[in-house]
Order: structure tokens, then C-alpha cells, then sequence
């Protein structure tokens, strides 16, 4: 019941962000913070030091301790079993990955590329795959903001305990909303990078939480 429901969320969430993409309003939100002079707040020291590289560092870290827990259990991961503690510390590696792969094939340039920010790069939607804004490119979906949704898997690794489960989907989905509004303020990405990034993150970790039921189901039936 809970994967067909998980299921029904993430198709209706990605019509959600269709939607959003075709209502036009990247840019409008993107002038909040910029104009034809730039982004006024694209070095400022709490989003690009704090916020940017120190967010960064601290999901790494987490990552890290989350790979370590994987083998020898601390704290609140001694309750979990091995399969589930794996799966905890894979899926923001793997949420993390196909992120970057995206990135890495998209020809669509940062808001403080563009032209109407003090840029060279002319706005080209960014499913216009292959068409490049003149711009550097590789800026869709949002990179940083993973640091936080990538975690998303821990709401469904403890789906048997509600209350952690609600806690887990609320920080990760804080952690990421904050940072990817950091770098949209700092003139990084669209609000749109960050919403793509929040549901590829949000159906990685579902994907895996799929694939481990079903496998988890297959050696029970086994044995």
C-alpha cells in the first residue's frame, strides 16, 4: 500500500513540476534576486561560504557516516538491518550520481550567465537539450541542492517507524529547499533546477525502496 500511494505522489509531483516549467515563471523569481547588473548576492558570505561550501562538506560527512554505519552500526542504525542500512547509505550516492550525470549532458547555462543578468547566454529551456544558450552550460538539474534531498531515502527506510520516517522527509526536504533557494538567490540555478533535483532525489529513493521490498520479499519467501 505504501509503495502504490509513494507511487500515485510521484507521478502527481511530476506533473506538478511539468506544469511549473511551462508556466514561465523561472524568470520572474530569478529577478527577485537579479538584474542587468548581476546577482547583488552572489558572493555574499553566508550562501556561498556557509550555505555553499559548508553545506556541501557536511553532506559529504554525513554521507561518510552513513557508509561507515553501513558496516559497523552506530547509534540508531543498530536497530536496522544490514540490507536497510546499505540501502540508507546508498541512495543519496546514487541520488547524488544521477544528478551529476544529468548535469554533465545539459546544455543549459546558471541565471548569472544569462543576458538579462549581465551575461553572454541567451534563455533556452532546459529540455531544448541539445541547443546551447551560449553560455557554459551544465546547470540543470540544481548540484547543490542534493545535499539535502539526496537523503530522502531515510523517510522510506523507516517507513516501520512513523514518527523518524516524518522527521527524515522533513529535514532532508528542508535541508535541500534551503539550500537550493541559497544558490537561486546567489544567481546559480532556477527555482526549477531545484524542484527537478527535489523529485529525481525523491524517485531514486523510492526506485530503491521498490527494488528492496521486492528483493527483501523474494529471500522471505525463499527461506
Amino acid at each position: 500500500m505504501h509503495i502504490e500511494k509513494q507511487g500515485w505522489a510521484t507521478v502527481l509531483a511530476l506533473g506538478t513540476l511539468l506544469a511549473w516549467d511551462a508556466s514561465g515563471l523561472d524568470i520572474p523569481l530569478a529577478e527577485w534576486f537579479g538584474n542587468s547588473q548581476g546577482f547583488a548576492l552572489r558572493d555574499n558570505w553566508l550562501l556561498s561560504g556557509v550555505l555553499h561550501e559548508g553545506g556541501r562538506l557536511l553532506a559529504w560527512a554525513l554521507v561518510l557516516a552513513l557508509c561507515v554505519g553501513a558496516v559497523l552500526p552506530w547509534g540508531p542504525l543498530r536497530r536496522l538491518p544490514l540490507s536497510r542500512r546499505i540501502q540508507l547509505a546508498a541512495t543519496p550516492l546514487v541520488g547524488a550520481l544521477a544528478v551529476s550525470l544529468l548535469k554533465s549532458t545539459s546544455a543549459s547555462s546558471c541565471p548569472w550567465d544569462m543576458h538579462a543578468f549581465g551575461g553572454v547566454a541567451q534563455h533556452v529551456s532546459h529540455w531544448q537539450w541539445t541547443l546551447h544558450d551560449g553560455g557554459s552550460g551544465h546547470c540543470f538539474p540544481a548540484g547543490h541542492a542534493t545535499a539535502g534531498f539526496s537523503f530522502l531515502g531515510g523517510y522510506f527506510v523507516y517507513q516501520a517507524q512513523p514518527n523518524i520516517a516524518r522527521r527524515w522527509l522533513v529535514g532532508a526536504m528542508l535541508a535541500g529547499a534551503v539550500f537550493g533557494l541559497a544558490q537561486q538567490m546567489r544567481g546559480a540555478h532556477y527555482t526549477s533546477h531545484t524542484l527537478w533535483t527535489a523529485w529525481l532525489c525523491w524517485t531514486v529513493a523510492w526506485i530503491g525502496d521498490v527494488a528492496h521490498q521486492h528483493f527483501a520479499g523474494g529471500r522471505h519467501a525463499q527461506a
